[in-house]
């Protein structure tokens, strides 16, 4: 099955998506990877560390430090992603970082080694869509999708340069803020989701702030997908070697509301 199947067939499923987020090389990432598959994850997205991770909060910035003291690389995070995908060939598996790790040796040295270690998608924090050509080509060209952002600043005149060119899914941040400090008004996720479903055809997962399952139950009324990160990188600062049962039981408890909401 190619890169674009395995997410499409995760958005097919009679329920929106459960989107799980942990920083790649903080913590045992192997066996919290599989924690969040076990418990119910529809699909993985792994962090590149970096060392100015702006759209990211406090719990996610500490994950990036953590990860690069270890002394985590790109070659590493390629390493997890080939493992997981041996162990989980149907779970689609979405890279999310920042442009340098990602074009720093060419976009295309990029796009292969990602397509090499069964990667589906690649969410690119500060390429915007008008920068395109820096990775998006590439990625088209290996069969990953590039996977845009849209936030509630994103107004009716720029949203078709957002949506042209995505693929997969569509990440609609819910604040205009960083990761994991500040949730939404949910009237404010639904306007906002609605307008952008009026406008691409493409699921839209819903992240930033979304902690609890009573939240990602609201979410999953009005979007195709929710977006976990901080509240499970949380997990894995808290719990060290005890963190996958931890991660386990809160994905089981995000993916059971996400499937009870509808």
């Amino acid at each position: 099955m190619n890169s674009p199947n395995r997410l499409s067939a995760a958005f097919a499923k009679p329920h929106p998506a459960l989107v799980c987020f942990l920083t790649a090389g903080d913590g045992d990432t192997a066996t919290n990877l599989d924690a969040l598959v076990a418990g119910g994850a529809d699909v993985i997205e792994l962090g590149m560390p970096f060392t100015d991770p702006m759209a990211d909060g406090p719990a996610i910035q500490q994950a990036n430090i953590r990860s690069l003291g270890a002394g985590t690389t790109t070659a590493d995070v390629l390493r997890i992603a080939t493992e997981f995908r041996k162990r989980h060939p149907e779970v689609p598996l979405v890279l999310m970082g920042y442009a340098n790790p990602m074009i720093r040796r060419g976009p295309e040295w990029f796009a292969a080694a990602a397509k090499e270690a069964g990667v589906d998608g690649v969410i690119c924090v500060d390429i915007p869509p008008e920068e395109d050509d820096a990775l998006g080509p590439a990625l088209r060209d290996a069969g990953i999708a590039p996977i845009r952002l849209a936030t509630p600043t994103t107004d009716d005149k720029r949203l078709p340069a957002v949506v042209e060119g995505s693929e997969g899914f569509l990440y609609y941040v819910a604040v205009a803020g960083i990761t994991g400090m500040q949730q939404a008004a949910i009237e404010s996720i639904e306007a906002n989701v609605g307008r952008i479903k009026k406008a691409t055809d493409i699921p839209v997962a819903v992240g930033f702030g979304v902690r609890t399952p009573q939240q990602a139950s609201e979410i999953a009324r009005v979007a195709d997908g929710v977006v976990v990160g901080s509240a499970l990188v949380d997990l894995v600062a808290e719990h060290g070697a005890d963190a996958p049962g931890k991660l386990r039981e809160l994905t089981a408890e995000l993916a059971g509301a996400i499937r009870a909401a509808r």
